[in-house]
């Protein structure tokens, strides 16, 4: 009986050793900074760089919608390719409608818009790029210093400071004035400026993650 006693205090024992050891666990939350790679995985730069995985965006929001921005700007094309015409978006300057508006300004058939089409013909690897709202580019903005690090770090181009580089479309219409102005935004400044639609300027284009 005693020699049983020990025994099971023995096995007691080591049972609550092992239910207290430290185990380290991988920390797989996405988080702001991670880079969406090719194959639509979500990791940090330095995991994509030991795995041989090529990232196309970094992750700049978290929340129920997880977007990340692309590694590089598209060419200044135009809003539209001719005005008075209305082209869909919400024109609310505090929606994070880039996806429904990009998709309105593509297949509007009063007129065209140049850097909707662009930005629906450079879709790679299956990911489906947008023009970010303003209420997104003031996202990215936010935390541009975190993703600004991840970009260059990829080979990408960082979010601008310069008064002259870093003046962005979104794919907000201003209200009341849709048939003639958008919303440029600064990601010099966090500024926004309605400026004529046929004017051209560039697009940094976000992808919305899905898993």
């Amino acid at each position: 009986m005693k020699l049983f006693k020990t025994l099971l205090a023995s096995v007691v024992a080591i049972a609550m050793t092992s239910c207290d050891a430290h185990k380290d666990f991988p920390d797989t939350t996405m988080k702001v900074g991670h880079v969406v790679c090719t194959d639509g995985k979500v990791v940090p730069a330095e995991t994509a760089d030991s795995l041989g995985k090529k990232p196309i965006a970094v992750v700049f929001h978290i929340n129920r919608d997880e977007n990340a921005v692309y590694l590089n700007d598209t060419p200044d094309r135009a809003f539209t390719d001719s005005i008075g015409v209305k082209q869909g978006t919400s024109a609310d300057i505090y929606a994070l409608d880039g996806n429904a508006n990009t998709y309105a300004l593509y297949a509007n058939t009063a007129c065209g818009s140049p850097i909707a089409e662009y930005v629906f013909d450079m879709w790679h690897y299956g990911q489906s790029g947008y023009i970010p709202s303003v209420a997104q580019m003031r996202l990215a903005y936010q935390n541009k210093a975190i993703v600004n690090a991840v970009l260059e770090r990829c080979g990408g181009q960082p979010l601008p400071d310069e008064s002259d580089e870093c003046w962005y479309w979104t794919s907000t219409e201003v209200e009341g004035q849709e048939t003639a102005k958008a919303w440029l935004y600064s990601l010099g400044s966090g500024a926004i400026q309605e400026t004529p639609k046929l004017q051209s300027h560039k697009v940094r284009p976000i992808i919305t993650i899905n898993d």
